[in-house]
């Protein structure tokens, strides 16, 4: 870690942040949970069965209208999981997905290391998919996926229409259609859709508790029934089935009540910020944000935006973004924003204002 990181991070731990929502201690955070799990009554899970487990997905696959939910540690061993026994049923082991996807970037090589699957690309850079994108990857496919939305691309979502036609496509096709549906709660209101609606167009969907809901951790697969029965035995043999996962499912039921209803604003907010923003000469990915989180690119060289912006933080007690980094296009920087509880209680100009200070 640099020397601007690490008093970048100095300096965070008691400023007031602007994006993200205000971190607790550990020690709030479960006093939290403790007083959640008091007021609804929630009961241990053991080994992923019964209590909180059991209750969170029953909620989810309700939601998302989808017979059976299983939940597992993390999101990496989750869609792991669900490509695998897709695969497994298509007798292919050839999986069709964005080249920015999470599993090809972040994921150190476990899906073709741990689970032997050939990833293939259904898109290119920021592109969405399609029906066409589908037509042109040839031979047989175990599985289809798609992020909703595309993170590494501004967390850009496709048309609906575009949406529909994929997953058309994809069953004409007999291939298994995956989403990454990790910020989908974030998402629907950018099409004016359901949950369920969403997760209709897909044989499975993953969902995390902790972005967007703010659980510790946690992820959940809504799928089939009979597919959840092949995910809870992929969970024991990666050592998923931990003894409880009880303080994440009651975080994700809290994020549940407390959230989900909070998202169309969130977006609404982003929108006026990347607004205010543009005007000031900082240009935002996609113009317009589809959802709460989204790019803002400013003209610069990283190390001199970064110093104004820990001086800013060091002198003031307010943190107006995260740090920036080398964009593509060589002097220009580039970070992510996400507009959530810290955020949305501001007026949009004061905190484009403070951006543009720092990156000016």
């Amino acid at each position: 870690m640099s020397e601007l990181q690490d008093r970048f991070r100095a300096a965070s731990a008691t400023a007031e942040a602007v994006f993200w929502r205000e971190p607790l201690t550990p020690a709030a955070t479960f006093r939290e949970l403790a007083d959640f799990a008091e007021e609804h009554d929630v009961a241990w899970d053991r080994y992923g069965e019964r209590g909180a487990v059991a209750q969170l997905e029953a909620e989810v696959a309700e939601l998302l209208g989808k017979p059976a939910a299983v939940m597992f540690p993390s999101g990496v061993m989750a869609q792991q999981a669900t490509l695998r026994a897709w695969c497994d049923r298509a007798g292919s082991r050839r999986v069709a997905l964005p080249d920015l996807s999470h599993l090809l970037h972040h994921e150190q090589d476990g899906p073709r290391r741990v689970m032997g699957l050939e990833l293939e690309p259904l898109t290119s850079g920021r592109e969405t998919p399609t029906a066409a994108a589908l037509a042109r990857v040839p031979g047989r496919l175990g599985a289809a996926m798609v992020e909703l939305p595309l993170r590494d691309a501004g967390c850009l979502l496709p048309p609906w229409e575009d949406l529909v036609e994929l997953s058309a496509a994809a069953r004409e096709r007999g291939v298994a259609l995956h989403a990454d549906g990790a910020r989908i709660w974030e998402s629907v209101p950018h099409w004016g859709r359901t949950l369920a609606e969403a997760a209709d167009l897909v044989d499975s969907m993953y969902v995390s508790l902790y972005k967007g809901l703010g659980a510790t951790s946690g992820a959940l697969v809504v799928c089939p029934e009979d597919l959840a029965g092949e995910l809870r035995s992929w969970r024991q043999r990666m050592g998923g089935t931990i003894f409880s996962m009880t303080a994440a499912a009651v975080g994700g039921l809290k994020g549940l009540r407390e959230h989900l209803d909070r998202f169309a604003g969130y977006r609404d907010w982003a929108i006026a910020l990347a607004a205010e923003l543009n005007g000031r000469g900082i240009r935002t990915f996609p113009e317009q944000p589809h959802i709460p989180t989204f790019l803002a690119y400013a003209p610069g060289e990283a190390d001199e935006v970064n110093e104004r912006l820990v001086a800013h933080v060091e002198a003031h007690g307010v943190v107006p973004s995260g740090m920036w980094q080398p964009a593509d296009v060589p002097g220009w920087v580039v970070t992510e924003l996400t507009c959530y509880d810290a955020a949305v209680d501001r007026d949009p100009a004061d905190v484009a204002e403070q951006v543009a200070a720092v990156v000016a």
